[in-house]
């Protein structure tokens, strides 16, 4: 039975709810009750998503701004990019761990984006990065060519004196940024006790900031970069996953047991020694990727069933298209909508975890890569550039921080009316975000798509992929042609028998199928996603 200060509290609880309500909205279900491959993850490199205040840096409150976009869309879940502060602008490689860049706003601003989105049920996942720090570093700072610091077991050094720091990967010292500033960045002791005490410190803070056991203020998990059990294949710093990051995760999880920990394997492999070695909840499924991008039906289908035989029961894999790290698919693919809508069905419908990455959703365009502008961090500028809102390049909160400062704004893939926008695609029933969305609702309002078995089921057809997703009393069949010319499709499971097909997802019109026993027969226009519900 409520106590008195029980059901007053309950009350006050109620009130507050509805005064919420009034300006965003709630979501009732409890984040920890979401079952992983139920979420709808959105990759955001948030210096280029909104700007709130004018100064042309996409930052948090912009994001908490377009939730309403987020949630329209169908996304549950938000990974950013760094939020700490650095010399670089995609905040890799740290000049303070625990600070938040000022051009993304204050911990205040953090707090309540974060707890904009809790109260929507969404979540929030933190991106972090440990093994380096830039010469500014206090660690760095203080221990260089001085042996007395008391951060002089912090840092790696290989020279007398505390000369000569540790490299980091690609035997790197330092990198330049876009506008010209060359930093240094060296490799920090993960295996020094007091480096170790500080991290595991940090991320606990994240994850509980008042130590009292309630996370609307947490984050709700994390992905750490670059992890890698033989840091840079150096054969200096091994077993870093057993030996340093398995027990972080250990006492992370003993404070919050839902927290999601997502590791971007460092060598883009398949992932299965980071389940086994680090207990990590969640790795991308990179190999997948890969064959997408490559549009081979057959590599593709080989990719996925690879990708879930190493995958644990109780772990996953983030299916995903395009990041950070590579071009656009959009330029992959030229800008071919029927064959980005491929893509799109591949990254919804698949077993595993949908992550997309801001600006897919609409095409975004963009190459670079190593080289394409000397030893510069401006060589990704093109796959990160400003979501693009508008019709036009300029409009309130384009997130255009990179205007004007070298040749990768003159080569800029923003362009005027060429219908890669929101507003031009928005209220088009045939464009891209429309297919995103689409297929986004269908997936959260069918749970057999979002944690159903798979399997493969095998065509003669070398261009379509077939596939059945299942669970209890429902079966879905997908195909999916890869080619630029209709397809006749037959194909024999047990999952047919004694049952009838009616489509719940077209890409072009409604297809019947013809069931006959075990053996299934349809037609598939060029380019088409089918999706049947057999029963």
């Amino acid at each position: 039975m409520l106590k008195k200060y029980e059901l007053t509290t309950a009350f006050l609880s109620f009130f507050i709810l509805l005064a919420t309500s009034a300006c965003e909205p709630t979501q009732m279900q409890s984040r920890a009750t979401q079952h992983s491959e139920s979420e709808i993850f959105y990759h955001v490199f948030q210096r280029s998503f909104y700007d709130s205040n004018g100064d042309n840096h996409g930052d948090l409150k912009g994001l908490q701004q377009k939730l309403d976009y987020l949630h329209e869309l169908g996304v549950t879940a938000v990974l950013l990019t760094p939020l700490y502060e650095s010399d670089y602008y995609h905040n890799y490689f740290p000049i303070n761990f625990e600070t938040i860049d000022p051009e993304y706003g204050s911990k205040d601003d953090y707090f309540a984006l974060l707890r904009a989105m809790h109260r929507r049920g969404m979540k929030l996942i933190m991106d972090m990065e440990i093994h380096y720090v830039t010469e500014k570093h206090k660690w760095f700072k203080d221990s260089y060519k001085n042996p007395a610091s008391p951060y002089s077991k912090h840092m790696i050094y290989n020279g007398p004196d505390n000369t000569e720091p540790e490299t980091i990967i690609f035997d790197l010292t330092g990198l330049q940024s876009y506008d010209g500033t060359f930093t240094k960045i060296a490799t920090t002791d993960l295996y020094n006790e007091s480096v170790k005490k500080y991290h595991y410190e940090l991320f606990k803070y994240w994850v509980d900031p008042n130590n009292d056991g309630n996370f609307e203020d947490g984050i709700d998990g994390f992905r750490i970069d670059h992890i890698m059990d033989d840091l840079d294949w150096k054969g200096k710093f091994t077993g870093l996953l057993s030996n340093f990051w398995k027990p972080l995760f250990t006492e992370l999880r003993a404070i919050n047991p839902n927290l999601i920990i997502i590791g971007e394997q460092a060598e883009w492999g398949y992932g299965a020694d980071y389940f086994e070695k680090g207990d990590l909840s969640h790795v991308f499924a990179f190999p997948l990727s890969q064959a997408i991008r490559k549009f081979d039906a057959r590599e593709i289908q080989n990719k996925v069933d690879t990708t879930l035989l190493v995958t644990p029961a109780d772990k996953h894999q983030m299916i995903f298209v395009e990041n950070h790290d590579m071009s656009r698919v959009a330029t992959e693919y030229k800008s071919n909508t029927a064959k980005l809508k491929l893509a799109a069905a591949l990254n919804i419908l698949l077993k595993g975890v949908p992550i997309i990455y801001y600006g897919q959703e609409l095409g975004m365009t963009g190459t670079g890569g190593f080289g394409a502008f000397g030893n510069s961090d401006a060589n990704d500028i093109p796959r990160r550039e400003a979501f693009e809102w508008y019709q036009t390049v300029d409009g309130p909160g384009m997130a255009l921080w990179y205007k004007n400062t070298g040749p990768w704004w003159d080569q800029t893939n923003l362009k005027d009316n060429d219908g890669i926008s929101l507003e031009e695609q928005k209220n088009d029933p045939n464009s891209l975000w429309r297919f995103y969305k689409d297929l986004i609702n269908l997936r959260k309002t069918n749970k057999t798509l979002q944690t159903g078995a798979y399997w493969r089921v095998e065509s003669a057809a070398s261009d379509v992929i077939t596939f059945v997703r299942s669970m209890q009393n429902s079966t879905l069949l997908v195909a999916l042609n890869l080619s630029d010319t209709g397809q006749e499709v037959t194909l024999t499971d047990q999952a047919f028998t004694q049952k009838a097909g009616k489509t719940v997802f077209s890409a072009t019109e409604c297809r019947e199928i013809s069931i006959n026993g075990e053996t299934v027969s349809f037609h598939l226009d060029p380019y088409d996603v089918q999706v049947w519900e057999l029963k």
